[in-house]
């Protein structure tokens, strides 16, 4: 762990705190229980917490280190990209509601699948337009 922290990095871990943002909806969410589920909660918490250890001293690294301008800049664009992304979603999802397509559970698995594709999403678009120098 004593390489060099590069946004990428940085962005690529929002993927993670996507995918746990998932786990811990479908905890809060789900209607029926088995025996398994404790030891599923238990995993997850004890990940959440050593992750997040682990990614405060990455942070406070990288904030240490020089900052790549382009690669900032690249961040902002594609954050506006997800920004357009997202709420065109939500819309799609309002709407969807509005008119009795879905019940208000699918809706808040729809709003949180769509997190984790965008964070996805934006990831990929990143990767793409720092490694062309955008």
């Amino acid at each position: 762990m004593n390489s060099k922290v590069t946004l990428k990095e940085i962005v690529g871990t929002k993927i993670i705190y996507a995918a746990l943002l998932a786990c811990y909806y479908w905890m809060w969410a789900r209607r029926d229980w088995h025996d398994y589920y404790d030891t599923i909660q238990n995993a997850v918490v004890l990940f959440t917490i050593v992750f997040f250890l682990l990614q405060a001293t990455r942070v406070r690294k990288y904030h240490k280190e020089e900052t790549d301008e382009l690669a900032i800049q690249n961040l902002r664009r594609t954050d506006a990209i997800g920004l357009k992304i997202m709420i065109a979603s939500a819309i799609v999802i309002a709407f969807a509601c509005a008119v009795g397509a879905i019940d208000a559970s699918a809706a808040g698995y729809a709003l949180v699948g769509t997190i984790l594709a965008l964070a996805v999403i934006r990831f990929i678009i990143f990767c793409v337009m720092d490694s062309k120098g955008v």
